[in-house]
């Protein structure tokens, strides 16, 4: 695990203690480490007797807004003259688990003209140059993991208390798949070891996040399991589409459809895997893969998009119809390595 430059962290560290308006902000669709990580920091910052404000670009799954400081987080879409007023009055803006202000749909603008000193903490690759202090680092598991790192490396370690353990397991936990990926790093481990001496119960996170959905999730992931899973075997991929339609009759919310692309990867010789949810004026991809296959570059190359080696996302403009279709159509380039990613 790379250490953080020095210099970065003496800078962090004085812009915290000056600051007297931080704002947290995360992702559009935030998912559990985007949601652990604004949480963790937040509780982090106020430990550090910061009156900091935490914004979330839209809503974000009911499982986990049981994670402790839920009720602090301002929703965008609900209350944007809030949300505007907190980013025209910070001094200090933390950006998330992402690095690019289009990841937060509606606020690249405000968050661009803000004269805050901008603090960047992500593990994407290739991030946009808009952050005075930036820590970007994909050897990481998750943000979550980079979160305890900083607190670490800023001398503040004794002020992760319970709250903060929790908040930063759930973020490693759910972006690794349960540490079924992107999680071979002993200081992943490291993490975890002292996050459970906090006495987080780790079991009741995961039944919170995984054993927490709704009657009507269960039925839609059973209709795509029957009836809208397709398995190209000869390009060991397999594809999950969803209409607008469909998500209607299920009686869709926000969440209901996350880990569905990990399922097909259950299958055998199924090496990548990508589900296609038509949404109102696009078509929302997420791409997973085992092995060498990089679906990073598969979604930046063809699909607006990028992520991790194996975990990644994009989208479409064209029909559901024609996406699939374009989608098909590239396979061919990858067999051969499709066929060796293991």
């Amino acid at each position: 695990m790379k250490d953080i430059q020095k210099t970065k962290i003496l800078e962090l560290k004085k812009q915290i203690e000056l600051s007297e308006k931080p704002l947290i902000i995360t992702h559009y669709n935030p998912d559990g480490d985007a949601i652990g990580s604004v949480l963790a920091f937040f509780h982090y910052l106020i430990k550090k007797g910061k009156n900091a404000v935490i914004v979330s670009p839209n809503d974000y799954p009911e499982f986990l807004q049981w994670l402790p400081g839920n009720e602090h987080v301002t929703v965008y879409k609900r209350n944007s003259g809030t949300v505007l007023n907190a980013i025209h009055e910070a001094d200090l803006i933390f950006t998330l688990d992402f690095n690019d202000f289009e990841r937060t749909e509606g606020l690249e603008k405000y968050l661009n003209e803000s004269k805050a000193i901008k603090v960047l903490i992500d593990h994407h690759p290739n991030p946009k140059d808009f952050a005075d202090i930036s820590i970007s680092e994909i050897t990481y598991s998750s943000t979550a993991e980079m979160v305890y790192h900083v607190i670490e490396s800023l001398g503040d370690e004794h002020l992760i208390d319970k709250n903060i353990a929790e908040c930063i397991y759930c973020g490693i936990m759910t972006d690794t798949g349960s540490f079924n990926y992107n999680s071979s790093n002993p200081y992943t481990y490291s993490v975890v070891s002292k996050l459970l001496e906090h006495g987080i119960d780790k079991d009741r996170i995961y039944w919170n996040v995984y054993d927490n959905f709704s009657f009507d999730r269960m039925r839609l992931l059973g209709y795509c399991l029957h009836k809208k899973m397709e398995v190209i075997p000869e390009y060991y991929t397999a594809i999950i589409s969803i209409t607008k339609e469909e998500l209607k009759e299920y009686n869709f919310v926000s969440g209901d459809t996350e880990g569905f692309v990990n399922i097909p990867l259950s299958i055998k010789n199924i090496r990548f895997t990508a589900i296609f949810i038509e949404k109102d004026k696009q078509i929302k991809i997420s791409f997973r893969s085992k092995g060498n296959f990089s679906t990073n570059k598969f979604a930046e190359e063809f699909f607006n998009g990028g992520g991790h080696k194996n975990a990644s996302g994009g989208y479409s403009n064209l029909s559901l119809e024609e996406t699939l279709s374009f989608f098909k159509n590239q396979l061919p380039k990858f067999k051969d390595e499709l066929k060796n990613a293991l």
